[in-house]
């Protein structure tokens, strides 16, 4: 689990604020890699040319399918959205790739943030914080409402009142748990075959043919599935949190 380890960097061992510990941190080193990877890919592809390049067809592609994703799930309301969704599909979609780079060949470790719950926890509050925000801002207390379904006979208010209300609390919990926990079981089942394969090869020929080979094979296929995951979850939760966004503006 030595690719999971949160360490100090540059001597920052020691920094502290109010009795806390501030160092800066491989995380914290990564996710600043992470934002400038993804300040340059913007950047570079706002040239607004006649005939666009394919940096720039790459740029109006990302935001034109949050632009519809958020026009699919929230309607015209949804537009005003676009920039915070964009920012946290790009940040999830540009670290979890960053963290695959077959970097470790030059003795150089890449660090997957979003393998760690503290930070897609706290990616999780910033869009639960905005539906709360939203949601009291433009309905008051008719905000509660989302918690009884319309059409719920009066006999029932009560028990389904407690329900929803405890789905919709646990629903940052569900946001931020789903990216840690597929990007951190894809990291250790690599690190795992990994092992095999050095392993199997330190052992012997017959043992690197027998399983070393094999295991090598599957790290391929295993590397290309979890390009795909990395994708599909920064979708995921750019998803959920134009379906949370939903709720806060329009209620039931």
């Amino acid at each position: 689990m030595h690719q999971f380890a949160i360490e100090p960097l540059f001597g920052t061992d020691q920094l502290a604020l109010g009795g806390y510990n501030i160092a800066f941190t491989n995380s914290a080193l990564w996710m600043v890699i992470t934002a400038v990877v993804l300040w340059i890919f913007v950047a570079g592809g706002m040239k607004r040319q006649l005939v666009p390049g394919r940096w720039q067809m790459a740029v109006e592609f990302f935001t034109g399918f949050i632009n519809k994703l958020m026009m699919e799930n929230v309607g015209e309301a949804g537009k005003k959205y676009v920039p915070y969704v964009f920012s946290i599909f790009m940040f999830i979609l540009m670290a979890n790739l960053l963290g695959l780079l077959p970097i470790g060949i030059f003795g150089l470790h890449p660090f997957t943030p979003t393998s760690h719950f503290t930070v897609t926890g706290v990616l999780a509050i910033m869009s639960f914080s905005i539906v709360l925000i939203v949601g009291f801002w433009k309905h008051g207390l008719h905000f509660f409402s989302l918690f009884v379904p319309h059409g719920t006979p009066l006999p029932m208010i009560p028990v389904i009142f407690p329900i929803e209300l405890v789905s919709f609390l646990v629903r940052p919990f569900s946001l931020g748990l789903r990216l840690f926990v597929a990007m951190t079981a894809g990291h250790v089942l690599l690190k795992v075959l990994a092992g095999f394969v050095i392993n199997s090869t330190n052992a012997g020929a017959g043992y690197g043919a027998l399983v070393g080979i094999p295991s090598f094979t599957l790290m391929i296929g295993i590397s290309a599935l979890e390009m795909l995951v990395a994708c599909i979850q920064a979708y995921v939760f750019a998803l959920l949190t134009s379906l949370y966004i939903n709720d806060a503006e329009h209620l039931h």
